[in-house]
């Protein structure tokens, strides 16, 4: 058995290092990690997880954005996290309601859909999130 002990980073490809750098770091307001390797790979700290956003084509592949709300991020205040993102000039969907869950959706500049988002229920076995 492989002993895996934690998800290391998810890489978020750009086509724009300095517009994604904006995204994440200001208008998103996520943690820079001092340590990333280069200006063409910046990793963002969100409490468990690091966010490696980095540009394919410096990294011999193609840039594809990633599959729709692959990133979800938790929130406090969705209604306070639309109203900063559309005064940034972001276009945000609609919040929607599942019944457990409140969430909305936003586009980072190269087009990765980033899913933000609010439990409000406990899990089925009374704890919450």
């Amino acid at each position: 058995m492989i002993d895996v002990e934690r998800v290391d980073y998810i890489r978020v490809p750009v086509t724009d290092i300095e517009e994604a750098n904006h995204f994440y770091g200001e208008v998103l307001g996520l943690e820079r990690n001092p340590n990333s390797p280069g200006d063409d790979w910046v990793e963002y700290e969100v409490g468990n997880l690091t966010l490696a956003v980095m540009t394919p084509h410096t990294h011999e592949y193609e840039f594809a954005p990633l599959p729709p709300a692959t990133i979800a991020l938790r929130v406090p205040d969705l209604e306070a996290a639309k109203a900063e993102l559309e005064s940034a000039g972001l276009e945000v969907t609609e919040i929607w309601d599942s019944g457990v869950c409140r969430g909305m959706g936003v586009s980072d500049p190269a087009g990765n859909r980033i899913l933000l988002h609010h439990r409000y229920a406990p899990y089925p076995d009374g704890t919450t999130p």
